[in-house]
């Protein structure tokens, strides 16, 4: 399933990733730090929900209390969640 997560308090806008079960694929990111953004999904493509999730979450990006990466867990739950209620 592709999916859009709208990103809050960091300098990208948006997230598309494709999520198939709990595996993530295809995360590309609009805006932000140009090369931190494309070593990202190089980095954790073909993990599952949990792997990023213990990887990721809680980091933050200067002030912020989040940061693009924080933002992928976000969106890579938000994902999942919507998946399980449509196969349900």
């Amino acid at each position: 399933m592709e999916y859009t997560y709208k990103t809050q308090n960091t300098c990208s806008s948006e997230i598309k990733l494709n999520i198939d079960g709990n595996v993530v694929t295809n995360i590309s990111f609009t805006g932000g730090c140009n090369g931190n953004l494309k070593a990202i999904p190089r980095l954790v493509d073909g993990w599952t929900v949990e792997a990023i999730e213990e990887k990721l979450a809680g980091v933050t990006c200067g002030r912020r209390p989040t940061s693009c990466a924080d933002q992928l867990v976000q969106a890579c739950k938000a994902a999942y969640a919507e998946q399980n209620e449509k196969t349900q």
